[in-house]
């Protein structure tokens, strides 16, 4: 006799989406708490992350279309840890009663952007990779809540990260400086997106996701679907990235191996400096420079606000 996951698996293979937890075998429930945690997780941290830059923007008018991401970022954050409580997980445990290296999401986002430059090009690539992840979610997910929940989330990346290219595109028009400033950051920040992924397919050594059909792709094939998007995109600027398109032109190729040291205080990758996954993963799980300051950012909205609702 099959088990309960297992016969739960075989209906999500065939198409049929989960309404409830109580269509969840525990399993299940694990997977998608953690999938939609690093969702969560993720839109959240991007929201100081992208502040931190956005008081640097050139103008009033540029000031507000990024605070305006930021708003977006915040509210998907809502909407995931909205579906965490129906699966039983704790708002307030969420958001102010986790240790700052216990929040999950991309390592990019702990390494400060410290300019109006930096900020547009974490948006084409940052945003990319969001709306990569999240589309093959709306795509491919089990849990129908979620998938009707992406609906809005999808269109809001698309703004994110076309607001990204547009000024990519005009600073590299600006002149020889502006060109100049993108391609540095370009640089440092194209191989820690190449990272947002994970591991590669090789080294996952758990498939639950995809055999409950929370995602459709693989790390490695999502990471695929990202460069094809912003390695062009890229090109057509005339900035240098380190991949291409194979000899047999049917995947890209990156021109140095996986993986490598990185500088998190200067932003720059030792490129003959090679490591270990072991040792990437343990720099994930330490997180970067910015961390602790932006949960505190985060968490200290618990004792400005908490007094408003404590008699409703």
């Amino acid at each position: 006799m099959s088990s309960p996951d297992a016969i739960l698996r075989q209906k999500v293979q065939e198409g049929s989406l989960i309404e409830s937890v109580d269509e969840m075998t525990d399993e299940y429930k694990r997977e998608l708490r953690h999938i939609v945690t690093v969702s969560g997780d993720t839109e959240l941290l991007s929201a100081p992350a992208y502040y931190y830059a956005a008081r640097k923007a050139p103008s009033v008018n540029a000031m507000i279309s990024a605070m305006a991401i930021i708003q977006d970022e915040m509210g998907h954050a809502h909407i995931a840890y909205r579906i965490l409580e129906d699966l039983g997980v704790d708002r307030e445990w969420l958001m102010y009663d986790r240790e700052p290296h216990e929040f999950r999401y991309p390592y990019a986002f702990d390494i400060p952007l410290d300019s109006w430059v930096e900020l547009c090009v974490a948006n084409a690539l940052y945003d990319q990779a969001g709306y990569t992840l999240l589309g093959d979610v709306f795509n491919n997910t089990s849990y129908g809540p979620w998938k009707r929940a992406l609906v809005k989330v999808s269109k809001e990346e698309t703004f994110h990260l076309l607001h990204g290219q547009r000024w990519m595109k005009r600073i590299v028009e600006s002149g020889d400086h502006g060109r100049q400033l993108v391609q540095e950051a370009v640089d440092w920040m194209f191989p820690l997106t190449v990272e947002w992924f994970g591991l590669p397919d090789k080294l996952k050594t758990h498939s639950g996701q995809l055999d409950y059909k929370m995602k459709g792709l693989s790390n490695d094939e999502l990471r695929q679907v990202w460069m094809g998007e912003v390695v062009p995109f890229c090109e057509s600027l005339g900035l240098k990235v380190p991949a291409h398109r194979n000899a047999d032109d049917t995947a890209y190729e990156l021109e140095y191996h996986l993986p490598i040291q990185f500088d998190a205080i200067d932003k720059r990758w030792l490129w003959d400096e090679h490591i270990t996954w072991e040792q990437v993963v343990k720099r994930w799980k330490g997180r970067g420079p910015r961390n602790e300051a932006m949960i505190e950012e985060i968490q200290r909205s618990r004792g400005d606000f908490r007094w408003m609702f404590k008699d409703l």
